[in-house]
């Protein structure tokens, strides 16, 4: 019998930040003999369907009073408050976000998301979170007691096999952006920023799945207006193996993102040794340091300003570059983060 559920919406093996530290973490407590089951809520969070909540509230009163409940959070902050009470178990949510600072909001759905999320986080017995800006968040805007909160940054492996000889670079340079097409990730700010950048040479790559189909579409009619359909290209959703290979070939990595929570990509780019342009959001500027370019958000020329320095600035290029592989070996691995989390399980049930 598992000592602790994990309750994910929808399919938990998804290629997004909040799911692979979701599924990792599952993975890594068990390994480490912290026996977890996984259990899978519906799909349609964070807008579930009556019958989905009712299903999922179901679901989680049946898990027995003594083994503690970790929750996602694009689940919990959706759940209803008033039937908290159902769950016997301790509940800890994880929260890599609260769902009401999502891009693209209107106000008055956003408050009420903010108010929902904060109702149930004063029912659960902790709450984790991925960085010390969404700690902060939490305390400060959904009244959660600091003492209930705890951070646990992602974890991250050294970047490809040494012992092989590194990959050769992509020509034209590799301007590469890993990020959902959804509105938060800014992918819309990049491409306006490229299309300043027309007479250098350059080709870009988006990696992500459309997450939503119309934001997709509009990115595509962007780069037509552009004129970037020959320097631009849009990966879709690929595997891992993939994805490194594509760190491997880019010449740097450029994310415009509104908010993050924490932004894995960013490490992961920096694992890679690769200089980094992004925005002064959210928990951006704690996860990068010192190590790469931030502009403000929803700033074009600016963001096209920190690109071109990085293109035309061998320089620049190589001392950013060698600030982010300085603060990639700061980084921790999964194993370290799973024991937090099999800290706090502990914590909540003696």
């Amino acid at each position: 019998m598992s000592r602790a559920v994990f309750a994910i919406p929808g399919d938990k093996d998804q290629r997004t930040g909040g799911y692979v530290y979701d599924a990792t973490v599952l993975d890594r407590l068990n390994a480490l003999g912290h026996e977890t089951a996984h259990l899978e809520l519906p799909d349609s969070f964070p807008a579930p369907s009556d019958a989905d909540m009712q299903a999922t509230f179901d679901a989680l009163a049946a898990v027995p009073r003594g083994r503690p409940i970790i929750v996602d959070g694009l689940a919990l902050g959706a759940m209803d408050p008033a039937r908290m009470d159902r769950i016997e178990a301790p509940v800890v949510g994880m929260v890599h976000h609260p769902l009401g600072l999502e891009s693209g909001l209107e106000a008055g759905h956003a408050r009420a998301l903010l108010r929902n999320e904060a109702a149930v986080l004063g029912r659960v017995a902790h709450v984790i979170v991925p960085s010390e800006h969404i700690a902060a968040t939490v305390v400060r805007d959904l009244g959660v007691a600091r003492d209930k909160v705890t951070v646990a940054h992602p974890g991250f492996e050294p970047a490809g096999d040494v012992t092989r000889p590194a990959a050769k670079k992509a020509h034209p340079p590799l301007i590469l952006s890993v990020g959902l097409l959804a509105r938060r990730k800014g992918h819309d700010v990049l491409l306006e920023a490229l299309g300043r950048l027309t007479g250098l040479d350059w080709q870009a790559e988006i990696v992500g799945k459309a997450h939503d189909a119309s934001i997709a579409g509009a990115l595509e009619v962007q780069v037509a207006k552009l004129g970037l359909q020959d320097r631009v290209s849009f990966a879709g959703e690929i595997g891992a193996e993939a994805l490194q290979a594509a760190y491997a070939r880019a010449s740097l990595f450029a994310l415009a993102t509104r908010y993050e929570g924490y932004g894995m990509v960013l490490s992961e780019a920096m694992l890679h040794g690769l200089p980094v342009v992004s925005c002064r959001v959210g928990a951006v500027p704690e996860t990068v340091g010192e190590a790469a370019l931030l502009v403000a958000p929803d700033d074009p020329d600016a963001l096209a300003g920190a690109i071109k320095r990085l293109l035309t600035d061998p320089g620049t290029s190589a001392r950013y570059a060698a600030a982010a592989r300085a603060r990639a070996k700061a980084l921790t691995g999964w194993d370290h983060t799973a024991r937090i989390f099999a800290g706090v399980l502990e914590r909540i049930t003696s």
